[in-house]
């Protein structure tokens, strides 16, 4: 591979509607790409971090200094992913800044290689079931009505952002109106302690498929206790950041699933390394959502279909999100999206959408 420059690229995109969790409220999507630029190829891969540090301690503006000071520095012509992320390790945390660089780096290489990234990480399928996540609504009644509707378009899990207060009574209102047949789980973005237990062992009763990061990321003891508490399988999500944290995590027994998202653990060569521990031990695993456009979905599309991959993931049509996507849209059909089988991510911007960004830097990549 021949690497000639690396960009970034800012700009925002409405959402269709708000989209309310635990942590607050997005009504549109602040963007940051990075584009690797090759001899007659280019990579694309989408930062996940938020405007603020409130699902994780990393932030746009941080994502921005960290790639430009630290990231690109370390590469050079012949830089390849794995060479990137070997000489990226000593510095801490920073993952979803890793994994942009990452995605862009990969992206580019298997473009140059015509192979596609579900091939190169080894999908079995070619389409994936698709989930959806529904924010906190302003009632039951509104409540009601959005999950009648994602059902009504063939969506084939549903899943509740809850917080205290905020809970029981909606799960219980969903499965009332929709019935037991419904795969349903919860999210709760951390928003609960373990003095909770009791509380949310109430949840028991409704047959969920999951509770998702019910306590603090950091709180791991937390989810042991509490995995032996109630009976619905806990899932980690934020307190999985690496292979090491989630071989931690299962040995530990603090959960009985995980969520990989590429963003939140530096990467997909490091979520196909938690893939390939889960699927070692029978651990079911899914792909979460963190909001993407075109270009973090039909990435993450191509983890999805791993096949450790079980339970339906949160890799929702664009239409749920967005009017008009950034690339071309991710359609939904008969409960399922198909997964790109193209080169590369399989996907690239649209030249009419890239037109509403801002290329904001541009480094020139010198030949070791």
């Amino acid at each position: 591979m021949s690497l000639r420059s690396v960009e970034l690229w800012r700009g925002e995109i409405d959402l269709v509607a708000p989209f309310r969790t635990s942590f607050g409220t997005e009504s549109s999507r602040e963007l940051l790409y990075v584009r690797a630029v090759g001899d007659s190829h280019s990579g694309w891969g989408e930062c996940v971090a938020m405007v603020e540090p409130n699902y994780s301690s990393e932030y746009l503006e941080n994502c921005v200094q960290v790639i430009s000071r630290f990231l690109v520095p370390l590469l050079n012509g012949d830089s390849s992913a794995d060479d990137f992320i070997l000489r990226a390790a000593p510095i801490r945390g920073n993952y979803m800044s890793k994994a942009c660089v990452e995605a862009a780096l990969l992206d580019l290489t298997l473009r140059e290689q015509n192979l596609s990234l579900a091939k190169f990480l080894g999908a079995t399928r070619s389409r994936v079931a698709s989930g959806v996540s529904v924010g906190i609504q302003n009632n039951l009644d509104d409540l009601v009505q959005v999950v009648g509707e994602y059902i009504a378009l063939g969506y084939l899990r549903v899943k509740l952002k809850i917080e205290p207060d905020l809970d029981i009574e909606l799960v219980r209102t969903i499965r009332k109106e929709f019935g037991d047949d419904l795969i349903l789980q919860v999210d709760a973005n951390a928003a609960y302690t373990i003095s909770d237990a009791n509380h949310l062992k109430q949840l028991d009763a409704f047959k969920l498929l999951l509770i998702e990061q019910p306590l603090p990321e950091d709180d791991l003891a937390g989810h042991i206790e509490l995995s032996r508490i109630i009976n619905t399988p806990v899932c980690l999500d934020e307190s999985v950041t690496s292979l090491d944290t989630a071989r931690g995590a299962l040995d530990l027994k603090a959960c009985s699933v995980i969520n990989i998202k590429p963003g939140r653990v530096g990467g997909y060569l490091e979520a196909k390394k938690i893939h390939d521990l889960c699927f070692s031990r029978g651990v079911p695993v899914w792909c979460g959502g963190m909001l993407e456009t075109g270009v973090g979905r039909a990435a993450n599309l191509a983890l999805a279909a791993l096949p450790g991959f079980t339970l339906p993931g949160d890799i929702s049509a664009s239409s749920r999100y967005f009017t008009k996507d950034i690339t071309k849209p991710f359609i939904l059909e008969d409960g399922h999206i198909s997964v790109p089988n193209t080169v590369g991510i399989g996907v690239e911007p649209l030249p009419e959408m890239l037109e509403k960004f801002r290329r904001v830097a541009v480094f020139k990549i010198v030949n070791s």
